[in-house]
């Protein structure tokens, strides 16, 4: 939530916290460049009959607004010479795309896109599996993927999409510059028109009995890996 706070594109409406929650972070909501509203101090029960049941909250409830919404063309312009977009196929969980988001974020990726149709919205479940990311990461919506891949490509980019039946690795694949990572549904993968725009369908090496991983845990796997060859050929 502090990231949420620190960000200065989020309009924060209300803070409640706790009596331990607020005593832990006056520090960093002091240190704050853009201070949100004052802070309500209510009793626990008061912020957990406010949010879904079973949900961890830690002491903070904040009322925000949703972030004004990221657009492609924004992080083609932004993007460097060895940029990695992420494109996420129907991924629907909000669990998942919160920890893609976390890992796009720990190896610098300049972005996660997902279609307007068929991926979570902006939720408390999905900004919590994200620890903070989503304030970090540009999380665009795109109403056609397929279209979407085409302008990246335009702009410069290699499009590789994560198929357990392909024949090559990532890790044995010769790839550079400017990417894009398709990652499709689990169970449904890619679907075909996305493989259509594919440059190179890549597969994680799998020794075990199960054929694939969870999509975000293959997604993290993925960013390491290409983290891993930009720094072999010192990009």
């Amino acid at each position: 939530m502090l990231a949420a706070l620190a960000n200065p594109e989020r309009r924060v409406f209300r803070l409640l916290l706790t009596q331990d929650a607020a005593d832990r972070a006056t520090s960093n909501l002091a240190g704050l460049a853009h201070p949100p509203p004052q802070a309500e101090i209510v009793p626990r029960e008061r912020i957990a009959e406010r949010v879904p049941a079973g949900a961890v909250h830690q002491g903070f409830l904040a009322a925000v607004a949703p972030l004004p919404d990221a657009a492609l063309e924004d992080i083609m312009a932004a993007a460097g010479e060895q940029a990695l977009v992420l494109a996420l196929d129907q991924v629907t969980d909000p669990h998942n795309v919160g920890a893609i988001l976390r890992s796009a974020e720990a190896f610098g990726a300049a972005g996660v896109v997902v279609t307007e149709r068929h991926a979570p919205e902006e939720t408390g479940t999905l900004a919590k599996a994200a620890s903070g990311a989503l304030e970090r990461v540009p999380l665009v919506r795109v109403v056609n993927l397929s279209r979407a891949l085409d302008q990246l490509k335009q702009a410069g980019f290699w499009v590789l999409g994560l198929d357990e039946r392909a024949e090559q690795t990532l890790a044995g694949a010769n790839v550079a510059g400017r990417l894009v990572l398709a990652l499709g549904a689990e169970g449904e993968g890619l679907r075909r028109l996305t493989q259509e725009r594919c440059d190179l369908t890549v597969r994680l090496p799998m020794k075990g009995a199960m054929p694939s991983l969870n999509v975000s845990n293959a997604a993290a796997i993925s960013l390491y890996e290409l983290s891993r060859k930009n720094e072999q050929t010192g990009t």
